[in-house]
């Protein structure tokens, strides 16, 4: 899964990559411990341009009646994606990208210890979640939410946690983005072995209220 990442970029740079326009509303950064229902910068496509704009991680159903109205809805599993209600018109009409310099993952460790990792790509670009998005109004109040797209981890990662974000190389974006033919479902795949790094950090990271760059400092 996907339970918190990082972003040690400000937006303007975060977006360069994608040929993004980045909104004015976004979060400052950069973020060492972006947490469920935090705003997150995400991309979208419409009429060939690209944006990166605020989403708040933990997507909204249409029939929740407000944000906390049922489970918080963070990662999506992609062999599910499809057929959730909740989730399968977005699949088809509302997928974008989500930027990311690395995420945190947990591993079970001695007397029910959780040992975190940082995973990042090994060419050090950023990262590109999958993810979907959908606008959500309720009684006056309205929100963008989006959740990141799981799957079953690599053999790397899978030493660590049995699920991993799906990671999407520039080739891939045009066709998860809307912009190129039919067929975003087979991108739906874990990464190769060799396309990210993975390091132990120290237990600060284990509470949500921690920040800073030494949080992703190898131990």
């Amino acid at each position: 899964m996907c339970g918190r990442f990082a972003i040690t970029m400000p937006a303007e740079a975060l977006a360069a990559p994608f040929g993004a326009v980045p909104g004015n509303d976004l979060p400052a950064g950069p973020d060492f411990n972006i947490c469920p229902t935090d705003t997150v910068g995400a991309v979208t496509s419409a009429e060939g341009h690209r944006r990166l704009r605020p989403m708040r991680w933990g997507f909204l159903p249409g029939w929740y009646k407000s944000p906390g109205d049922g489970p918080l809805l963070i990662n999506v599993r992609a062999d599910t994606l499809a057929r959730k209600p909740a989730f399968a018109a977005a699949a088809r009409q509302r997928r974008c990208l989500i930027p990311a310099s690395g995420f945190y993952e947990w591993q079970k460790g001695p007397q029910g210890s959780r040992l975190p990792w940082y995973a990042s790509r090994s060419d050090g670009a950023p990262l590109a979640f999958a993810a979907i998005w959908q606008d959500w109004a309720r009684e006056g109040r309205s929100l963008t939410s989006c959740a990141i797209v799981t799957i079953a981890a690599n053999a790397r990662m899978a030493k660590i946690h049995d699920r991993m974000p799906v990671i999407l190389e520039p080739a891939d974006w045009p066709l998860w983005l809307g912009e190129a033919e039919h067929g975003a479902a087979a991108l739906m795949r874990p990464a190769g072995d060799g396309v990210l790094q993975l390091h132990r950090v120290g237990p600060a990271v284990n509470a949500t209220r921690a920040e800073g760059p030494e949080l992703i400092e190898p131990i």
